[in-house]
């Protein structure tokens, strides 16, 4: 494999780690997550100028026609950084559905606002009795003569206090766990009956509880086709899942580095800590869980362009185990080696561990996928 980048991917890179290191300091990331949107619009401006937000969408539709490697790259530096903005609620998961899911001016006008920086999305499918099962739906879609009246309630929808439209999920057809008869359906964040809640996250970020009560949608509101939708949301998060999990590895890479300076000028008898061969110890497998969950990453990049083979679903379950269980040995070291101080609010080592640990339990946790992946084994 050739993992050497193009000159355009190095740039994007280079761009992305400028903007962190010199224009997003830790107390800058405080202020936008205390905010009632939990990010800063200006910096999301920047995105859009920067053309970051346009990378995934295909060049027809007024993108870059970027791949899963560009992704990684840009997500990765934002991890690095504790980046608080919406680019996966708004671009990987809104945005994605918005392309495939819906065609002509309504296509057109959503992504040309949303590459622009001036329409923020939102994703509602997650329940309470669901936990990491798509299928498990019991928001229900009622036909209208002039469409659709939803009902129900979402416990989880990322960015939905900032959203202006939301994604969601609801069933028109089958039981609560088909996957048959689940359905996706673009809504206002006004429309009359709709209620969202906004509540704080472990990390800091904002999300919402999304209640339903009789919320009538028009036929030209469905994204996707009737009752397919469980497989198009699917396949939108796991196109999702490599840059995610970039994410999670540059939060992982500012840990052990943060945490290596550290031990090099706190002292104890009279010597820096890193000169004790136990921490030194430590400190070699958290870099190794590191490069660990970097090559599942690459890996999973490499077979992105085959999204529904055999060996994608394998690479992408096996590198959300491995992300979920390094991150969390990464995240308990760095916290043990700082000694008390890791865990106060002053200091970000603690911040990077809480957006950590919500990124793992993300999209299905690693006991999840472990399960997913010898499920997927045993059926081969």
């Amino acid at each position: 494999m050739n993992f050497s980048l193009t000159e355009e991917q190095q740039i994007l890179q280079d761009s992305a780690a400028r903007l962190v290191g010199q224009s997003y300091p830790f107390e800058r990331r405080q202020r936008d997550v205390s905010s009632a949107t939990g990010f800063d619009p200006e910096l999301w401006k920047q995105f859009a100028d920067m053309g970051w937000l346009a990378i995934p969408f295909r060049e027809e539709n007024g993108g870059f026609g970027g791949e899963a490697t560009e992704l990684m790259l840009l997500m990765e530096e934002m991890g690095k950084g504790l980046v608080a903005v919406p680019y996966l609620a708004t671009v990987l998961l809104f945005g994605k559905l918005v392309e495939a899911g819906t065609e002509g001016p309504l296509r057109d006008d959503l992504l040309t606002r949303l590459i622009a920086g001036q329409l923020q999305g939102s994703v509602a499918y997650m329940e309470r009795q669901a936990r990491y099962t798509l299928n498990d739906t019991c928001t229900r879609a009622s036909q209208t003569p002039t469409g659709f009246r939803l009902s129900g309630e979402k416990t989880m929808a990322f960015n939905g206090p900032a959203a202006d439209k939301l994604i969601v999920s609801a069933r028109t057809e089958g039981g609560q766990q088909d996957e048959w008869g689940i359905s996706l359906f673009l809504v206002d964040a006004t429309a009359p009956g709709l209620e969202l809640t906004s509540y704080r996250l472990m990390d800091g970020q904002r999300a919402a509880k999304v209640l339903l009560n009789d919320v009538q949608v028009k036929s030209g509101q469905l994204v996707g086709q009737e009752n397919k939708g469980a497989a198009l949301l699917q396949g939108v998060i796991n196109n999702a899942l490599p840059g995610l999990c970039a994410e999670a590895l540059g939060l992982m890479t500012h840990l052990t580095n943060t945490t290596i300076e550290y031990t090099k000028v706190r002292k104890q008898f009279a010597v820096p800590i890193s000169s004790f061969q136990a921490l030194q110890h430590r400190m070699v497998d958290m870099f190794t869980a590191c490069e660990e969950t970097r090559s599942l990453v690459y890996r999973s990049v490499c077979s992105a362009d085959k999204p529904d083979s055999q060996e994608h679903l394998r690479n992408l379950h096996a590198l959300k185990v491995i992300t979920g269980r390094r991150g969390k040995r990464v995240g308990n070291d760095a916290i043990q080696l700082h000694g008390g101080m890791g865990i106060t609010d002053e200091l970000d080592v603690g911040h990077y561990v809480k957006h950590l640990m919500v990124l793992n339990s993300l999209f299905g946790d690693a006991d999840y996928h472990q399960q997913q992946l010898a499920t997927l084994s045993l059926s081969v």
